[in-house]
């Protein structure tokens, strides 16, 4: 594969050839560079038995001699300011940690990081799992796995966002506790449920939030005592490494219904989703609140003529306990738990926004969220999170309109830009993510247009996520143009450095240094 490098010098660059020199566009092979560093994520353990091996020669860095470089890798990155103080952050691999609380391909990651740091990547995000830290019992935690990433990500002078899962994964696999599984497998019922009796098992039912189901607690009591331990495990990394939290609210971490958890074959326009609200428990919820808006009938049942893929709804009454569940999380996790922590609080609201064009906004009022034409469902959640001092994390910064089917009437800027808007008259702050690392059509630009426009709502940026394919010459490139765009989108011709600052001497291939980052994990 053909190499390429990512510069690391101190001097600020021109931004013609010394920027693609610097990060990402040039061939060391023409020009007698021999440094290199490689990233290879090798699919283990579960991945291995797929017969998947992953050996790309994906990252090179050039070591240069100046007096203003320091040769210790957390110093020796220097970066401007980002624009509009957008920070960016890059997701670390879902599974990090396995659910043997021990850490997958240690020497890779390692490597990434200090890829990441040189670069002037802010900090990295982790995902910590319910199923993994609470596996075998109520109340037995084991965050060693974490509480070892923490201290390699500190270690490397980055700072760590930490997402609290509550969910389960498919892709990598990723339970519920084993507890709360054992549980179900009697109460079905604590899942949510679409007409057919079909249970979703990757998340606990929004119903019973308040309900003691689990041996006699209620879930938000497990998830509160999930959160104090956390936070007393991890006490002296608050504030200093680790700078934000964000709450699990729903499927995939997101505040929503899994209207849509069967995904759309590819090609295939998306529908509108299903209904969960065939559970007892959201039907008691459902039959009250019918009772208490005036609307007896409502409450007999779910929605018989529902589509189940496609068609157009134009009511639903899924929208005002969506609200109040995210609610509860908020106060749970910003006043009861992390309330004198040092540290910011987010919780994930989802951009539904296949038949956006329609008057009903079908896909979204499954989800859980009604807005339509007439009125701005947003506007409510934007408020709770107001109140709660929470920030909102938006994915799909990446999505632009001229790419998604037309049949679908779909529209992500159109919806990010009234989620955007319910944000800034609530004075709430925004943090953004892609939807994919495998790349949407015209991403990055995308990415760049939302970060960098003129409403300049969104502070931080995490980059969807570190593993093989983000460090493949198909990928890579592109991605640390985007850090050159956010840290240096204005640079000067008389910043150049002097030609001895552009080159210096190369470190031998095999030197203790720590900026010698050879290696291959295999």
């Amino acid at each position: 594969m053909e190499a390429l490098v990512i510069g690391t010098s101190q001097a600020q660059i021109g931004r013609a050839r010394l920027a693609y020199r610097k990060l990402g566009f040039y061939n060391p092979a023409a020009q007698g560079f021999s440094r290199t560093t490689r990233i290879c994520f090798d699919h283990s353990q579960r991945w291995r038995t797929d017969g998947v091996r992953f050996s790309l020669n994906a990252v090179h860095s050039e070591v240069l001699r100046s007096e203003k470089v320091s040769g210790d890798v957390s110093t020796s990155a220097r970066r401007s300011k980002p624009v509009d103080g957008v920070r960016l952050y890059v997701g670390l691999p879902l599974d990090i940690v396995s659910d043997c609380n021990t850490l997958n391909q240690v020497k890779a990651v390692s490597a990434g990081l200090k890829a990441l740091k040189l670069m002037g990547v802010d900090g990295v995000e982790l995902p910590v799992w319910w199923g993994i830290a609470e596996k075998e019992a109520m109340g037995k935690y084991d965050w060693s796995g974490y509480l070892a990433v923490a201290e390699m990500v500190q270690k490397m002078g980055l700072k760590l966002h930490v997402s609290l899962c509550f969910h389960a994964s498919k892709q990598p696999k990723v339970s519920l506790p084993q507890w709360v599984s054992q549980i179900g497998e009697v109460q079905p019922d604590i899942f949510h449920t679409d007409r057919l009796g079909q249970h979703y098992k990757e998340c606990l039912s929004l119903a019973v939030d308040d309900l003691p189901v689990l041996d006699g607690k209620t879930p938000i009591q497990v998830y509160h005592d999930f959160c104090e331990s956390f936070k007393t495990s991890f006490s002296h990394f608050m504030g200093s490494t680790i700078t934000g939290i964000s709450m699990g609210l729903g499927p995939d971490g997101e505040l929503r219904y899994p209207s849509h958890h069967r995904v759309s074959k590819r090609g295939k326009v998306p529908g509108v989703g299903e209904f969960q609200c065939y559970d007892k428990n959201m039907l008691s919820l459902l039959k009250q609140h019918a009772e208490a808006t005036g609307n007896p009938y409502w409450g007999l049942g779910g929605p018989h003529d529902a589509p189940s893929m496609m068609g157009c709804q134009t009511r639903t009454t899924s929208s005002g306990s969506m609200a109040d569940h995210g609610r509860l999380h908020m106060v749970i996790s910003s006043f009861l738990v992390f309330c004198n922590s040092p540290v910011a609080i987010s919780g994930k609201v989802p951009v539904v926004h296949s038949w956006y064009k329609t008057r009903s906004h079908p896909s979204e009022l499954t989800a859980g969220f009604y807005n339509t034409v007439d009125k701005d469902g947003y506007e409510r959640i934007a408020e709770i999170f107001a109140k709660n001092s929470c920030k909102m994390i938006l994915p799909g910064m990446d999505l632009s309109d001229d790419h998604q089917p037309q049949e679908s009437l779909s529209s992500p800027e159109l919806l990010l830009a009234q989620i955007k808007s319910a944000c800034r008259k609530r004075g709430v702050q925004i943090s953004g993510q892609n939807s994919s690392v495998s790349g949407a059509p015209g991403g990055f630009e995308q990415v760049k247009k939302n970060l960098l426009g003129e409403d300049g709502v969104v502070d931080l940026f995490t980059y969807q996520r570190m593993g093989a394919y983000f460090f493949s010459p198909e990928h890579f490139p592109s991605f640390t143009e985007l850090v050159r765009s956010l840290s240096q989108p204005e640079m000067l011709w008389d910043d150049m450095p002097n030609e001895e600052e552009e080159v210096g001497e190369s470190l031998p291939v095999g030197s203790s240094s720590d900026k010698n980052l050879q290696m291959q994990v295999a």
